[in-house]
């Protein structure tokens, strides 16, 4: 028996319907294609800002400062030796220690056995803060390190290593033992992108930042700076990966998880960070003995407690040069050091380095009375 079709439903089969199909079918890929281009300009404005930086991993504030949060990893009852993650602050969030459940620094340490972990959790310096300098960062370190008992294991992530160096140096006797991961120590060492560009700009290059910025540096001046080191790869290529994996749902969770962490920037006090450019980077005081902090010359020669220095193969933030530097200057007899493949940010918050490496530096600390009582020598 013979059914009529629908005449709501065409005959494709009939010649005469094809251009009306082919129409349809083109207006509809319009519709995929301008659906497709919003999302890719939502995800553009969620990445570049549009999300804020949180630590991943669940932990307590132990003391609020004026520069900074203590955050407190500790496993519930750990006693002993704490040790103290001390982030960078050098522009970017202290969530690179934190970066991402399963991918995260504070995660692997506390898995390799150190109890008693915290991590300093800097705040965006605001216009009241502009004319603080070096000191009061380390007076405020030091306050955490007293809070923590006066004795503690130092881990400093980049910048956070030369100002846990600065502490160690001034008073040696509260640091049990350094890790330094990417610490620039000698800053004149290597020849790094980096190191060019600051002794190619004029300190009236810096000063004028600062003055744009109202007193402070703005963190994006600096996030543009880093920018124009691989501008190819920002400014051209992370969109047109963006745009090949605007359907993919993991890959945009990987991008979103470290632009939380890259588009957000924060401000450093101008003064601040005109003594850090003039007296480490320009002059490399620190590494010269010439620095003075809290009162005193900084010797590195007093540090005398056991380092473990970790440096990327193709950091070109901090050359490995810079790094091991630490083990000249420093009057420490027991020194470990190791290079990792990959640059400056997969040191801390990279798959692989946190994999194979930082679970070695957590039985290392172990060794040498992380969680141990005060006191007890590993």
């Amino acid at each position: 028996m013979n059914h009529s079709a629908s005449p709501s439903t065409p005959n494709v089969n009939v010649p005469f319907f094809w251009p009306a199909l082919m129409t349809a079918d083109l207006a509809r890929q319009g519709l995929e294609l301008a659906a497709r281009n919003v999302r890719f300009l939502e995800e553009e404005t969620r990445l570049h800002g549009g999300i804020k930086p949180r630590l991943a991993t669940p932990h307590a504030l132990r003391m609020e400062l004026r520069t900074l949060g203590l955050c407190d990893y500790s496993e519930p009852g750990a006693d002993g030796l704490p040790t103290l993650v001390v982030a960078p602050y050098a522009g970017h969030t202290s969530m690179i220690a934190d970066y991402h459940d399963g991918q995260s620094l504070m995660q692997t340490l506390r898995a390799g056995g150190v109890r008693h972990l915290l991590l300093t959790d800097w705040h965006s310096a605001t216009p009241d803060m502009k004319d603080f300098e070096v000191d009061q960062y380390l007076a405020d370190l030091l306050a955490c390190v007293d809070d923590l008992g006066g004795e503690v294991c130092l881990v400093g992530l980049c910048q956070g290593g030369w100002l846990s160096a600065m502490l160690a140096a001034r008073y040696p006797e509260k640091v049990r033992a350094l890790v330094l991961a990417g610490s620039p120590i000698d800053t004149h060492a290597g020849n790094g992108p980096l190191v060019r560009m600051v002794h190619q700009s004029p300190m009236s290059f810096y000063e004028e930042l600062v003055a744009v910025g109202g007193g402070l540096m703005r963190g994006r001046y600096m996030l543009a700076g880093w920018k124009n080191m691989h501008p190819e790869q920002h400014y051209v290529q992370e969109h047109i990966d963006l745009y090949e994996h605007i359907d993919d749902p993991a890959w945009l969770r990987k991008a979103e998880a470290f632009d939380r962490w890259y588009e957000n920037p924060l401000d450093l006090p101008g003064r601040w960070y005109l003594q850090v450019i003039d007296h480490l980077f320009k002059r490399n005081d620190l590494a010269h003995g010439r620095f003075v902090g809290l009162g005193r010359r900084l010797l590195l020669e007093q540090v005398r407690c056991p380092l473990y220095l970790l440096a990327g193969e193709s950091d070109d933030i901090t050359p490995r040069e810079q790094v091991f530097a630490a083990e000249q200057l420093m009057g420490s007899s027991k020194v470990r050091k190791r290079v990792v493949p990959g640059g400056h940010v997969g040191l801390f918050m990279g798959a692989r380095t946190l994999h194979d490496v930082w679970p070695e530096i957590a039985a290392w600390l172990g060794t040498h009375g992380a969680g141990a009582s005060p006191g007890a020598a590993g």
